[in-house]
């Protein structure tokens, strides 16, 4: 791993420094905060918002009421525009979105109507990992399989389960074929079910073990590859994508790429939200993370919840903003779907 990724996870791993001894405004008492859901009902993006909205108001001086309302087109781009560019300023509305986003500008330049460094990052709920899942009907067996015969996976357009085979196709020389239209990994799931595909290329570890919990009982899927920065401590014998990079033009590529794994559910407010109130909902969510009825209900739900403070997430925003063009490009390339230019 490049030592500009290690040191992106040393600097992950510190706690958050105070913020100083003002104390917080009062302009939330007796208010409501929009939490918005830039994804489905019943995934495992709107289940972490809604945990997150059941806790954060009490950590918020004035103790705010917390409502969520989901906003899922266009796999989180819609609410992205919406919180940069519509949303009021004052913060009383946040999202959690999707971690697509964080480079978006590379894989839907023409939708995107933000600045990635210009929104306010509260955190992240989680980081990831994501996997290369096969159901046990297809003839693959490990990691090495991929590059030999063609494993068949659901897409999901301009997101991980269809960019992230596409990218290995291009830069590591797997034989995924991707059939896409699917909207998320619950209807894909659905295709592996009824025999329409017999993969997927990218879910989340955390996101499989609390929806489909039988399919690892039971032996239904094979856990091929796994995709992050870091192994899972989980999966320590299951190869890692980076594992199979053939020089280290590839590897910064396929890093950049995994960056989204290390702010896995950011949240975010608009630009232009009062320094103090920003400063509020920072340190509100920083207290999830040492916040035991939080947690317990986390775990309780079946979710796993790691909050990330907004000052590691802003590093990381910071390294994604200054990612040099050639770079870039070459990301932008690989991820196009086959016969399209960007």
């Amino acid at each position: 791993m490049s030592r500009t990724f290690i040191g992106v996870l040393a600097a992950l791993a510190l706690p958050a420094c105070a913020s100083g001894a003002a104390a917080e405004s009062s302009f939330y008492a007796g208010k409501q905060i929009t939490l918005i859901a830039g994804s489905a009902v019943g995934g495992g993006y709107d289940l972490l918002t809604r945990l997150m909205a059941r806790h954060l108001g009490r950590h918020i001086s004035g103790n705010p009421s917390i409502i969520v309302q989901n906003m899922p087109a266009a796999a989180s781009l819609a609410a992205t525009n919406f919180i940069y560019n519509t949303a009021a300023k004052d913060g009383t509305v946040i999202a959690l979105i999707q971690r697509g986003m964080l480079l978006a500008r590379l894989t839907n330049p023409s939708g995107v109507r933000f600045e990635l460094d210009k929104l306010n990052w509260i955190g992240s709920v989680n980081s990831e990992i994501g996997l290369v899942v096969a159901w046990h009907t297809a003839p693959h067996r490990s990691a090495q399989d991929l590059f030999k015969q063609e494993l068949i996976v659901g897409g999901h357009a301009g997101v991980e389960p269809e960019l992230t085979p596409r990218l290995y196709n291009a830069l590591l020389g797997t034989k995924f074929k991707i059939v896409t239209g699917y909207n998320g990994t619950a209807e894909i799931a659905l295709a592996m079910e009824r025999g329409e595909v017999f993969g997927i290329g990218d879910w989340s570890w955390t996101s499989l073990k609390k929806v489909r919990p039988d399919w690892l009982r039971d032996r239904k899927v094979r856990l091929l590859m796994q995709a992050g920065l870091q192994r899972d401590p989980e999966l320590k014998d299951l190869p890692s994508a980076l594992d199979f990079v053939r020089n280290d033009a590839d590897r910064k590529m396929l890093e950049l790429f995994f960056t989204q794994k290390t702010v896995a559910r950011p949240v975010i407010a608009p630009p232009g939200v009062p320094a103090e109130r920003l400063a509020a909902l920072r340190r509100a969510f920083a207290t999830l993370a040492r916040d035991q009825e939080f947690l317990v209900d986390a775990e309780k739900s079946g979710l796993e919840a790691a909050p990330l403070s907004g000052e590691a997430v802003d590093r990381v925003i910071a390294l994604i903003a200054g990612t040099p063009a050639e770079l870039a490009e070459r990301l932008t390339k690989a991820i196009a779907p086959a016969g399209q230019s960007r």
